[in-house]
């Protein structure tokens, strides 16, 4: 028998290990509290502003989101996550937020609350993506609703809290990319009109353009393959459509911009792709510079209003309602993000070595201790060598050790060193938290 032979009949029947699935990762160490620290900071935010938490589940009913995104979206025809459930329900691993905090608002009756309500949600959606950078089958997002309100204040301040929120994640020069799409009233002549615009131009459109004339012809203006982009700029504009109502609602939400002193520009071809968002739609852009040393515009998120996402899940009314999201995972791939560490994260004062079976016996009550006085603490309770110890407390540059052996366990006391003189005192367990609390 051959060495391959060999080779082969000693792998036959090993099972591989398990990996995660395409466009999934595990998030551990350093990388989840960078994840913990973005939304620790966009929570405060949304706070200060008034926003209330809520949590959605991860499984819906599939006609929440087909209701509400309609025919010709990505999410409906490629990217959802769908399944039959042990019942006879449809369900759906939930791709975005919106739809769901909807159906929770007209489930839970929160009509009848003071409106408008302001919501705030994090967690993970789930969108069946060609994974790429910063785009990923599994992602985390911070999503803002106002529900309740056609107020053009409510879409101002949206934006005013998203882009504090961007501001305090590290970005600077912000730009407001905004746009209206009119109301129900006006929306149709605009779209009729964009559609037979497009259809002049038909063969020289993109595969997927030609579906979406007749599917969703809004999303033309989103297209980015290169060929499509020439007719954007002689495209019917939605801004010459609009009713009295909505140019007077848009006009408001740009005076509160300037009041505020947001940078904006009004973009004609900025839509957003899903049957749900009417009026006021806005990008949030930064201004980087290419290979070439020009200037390019890089869209880091954005949102708009949705006032007539209720009746289309079945609400005999309609709840005008604004929002947005912010993809985490974005977020994290501009370089100008900042590392902010969550609250839990308080470098370690101390460093607990623990030496010999007896101190170890005792070591957790201490920790117990300490942790009481909200005095972080880092140990090795499986290191034995006192050298090993003190020179990875030095390592990571903590200024105190407490040293724990046989002599101190039976005489309840602890050796305090401090690690830049190298002088030690002797202290009590029971007076260890104040001890290590006037320490500088």
């Amino acid at each position: 028998m051959n060495d391959d032979t060999k080779k082969q009949k000693s792998t036959e029947g090993r099972k591989e290990a398990p990996t995660s699935l395409k466009g999934m990762h595990d998030i551990m160490g350093d990388q989840y509290y960078a994840y913990q620290g973005l939304f620790e900071k966009a929570q405060e935010v949304a706070v200060y502003y008034g926003f209330k938490p809520i949590e959605t589940p991860v499984l819906e009913k599939e006609d929440v989101f087909t209701s509400a995104h309609g025919e010709g979206t990505d999410i409906i025809d490629k990217e959802m996550y769908t399944f039959r459930g042990k019942g006879s329900d449809r369900l759906a691993v939930r791709p975005e937020y919106t739809a769901a905090v909807m159906r929770a608002y007209l489930e839970h009756g929160m009509a009848n609350l003071p409106q408008p309500v302001l919501l705030y949600s994090y967690g993970p959606v789930f969108r069946h993506e060609n994974p790429q950078k910063g785009r990923l089958r599994q992602f985390r997002q911070f999503n803002l609703e106002i529900l309740g309100t056609e107020k053009s204040i409510a879409d101002a301040l949206i934006i005013r809290t998203l882009t504090t929120i961007l501001e305090e994640f590290g970005f600077k020069d912000l730009i407001v990319d905004i746009n209206s799409m009119g109301d129900k009233e006006t929306r149709p002549a605009f779209i009729k009109e964009l559609t037979n615009y497009y259809k002049k131009h038909l063969e020289h459109l993109c595969k997927d353009c030609h579906e979406r004339i007749k599917t969703n012809p809004l999303r033309l203006l989103d297209c980015k393959v290169e060929t499509c982009q020439p007719f954007k700029e002689n495209a019917p504009s939605s801004l010459s459509f609009l009713s009295n109502d909505a140019r007077h609602h848009f006009k408001e939400v740009l005076q509160y911009l300037e009041e505020m002193g947001i940078q904006y520009r009004i973009n004609n071809s900025l839509v957003r792709g899903l049957d749900y968002y009417s009026r006021t739609v806005f990008e949030i852009i930064k201004i980087d510079i290419d290979e070439n040393g020009k200037e390019k515009d890089i869209t880091i998120t954005g949102g708009g209003r949705y006032d007539y996402l209720a009746k289309m899940m079945g609400s005999k009314k309609d709840v005008p309602s604004v929002g947005t999201g912010l993809g985490m995972e974005r977020i994290m791939m501009f370089p100008e993000c900042k590392q902010l560490p969550p609250r839990i994260m308080k470098p370690p004062k101390v460093y607990f070595i623990q030496l010999g079976f007896e101190a170890k016996l005792k070591s957790l009550c201490v920790m117990e201790v300490l942790r009481k006085a909200r005095i972080p603490v880092h140990q090795s309770v499986t290191k034995d060598s006192l050298g090993a110890q003190l020179g990875l407390a030095e390592k990571m540059e903590i200024p105190y050790c407490i040293i724990f052996g046989q002599k101190e366990a039976m005489d309840n006391t602890v050796i305090v060193r401090n690690m830049s003189t190298h002088s030690q005192d002797t202290v009590k367990i029971d007076a260890l938290s104040d001890y290590i609390k006037h320490l500088k």
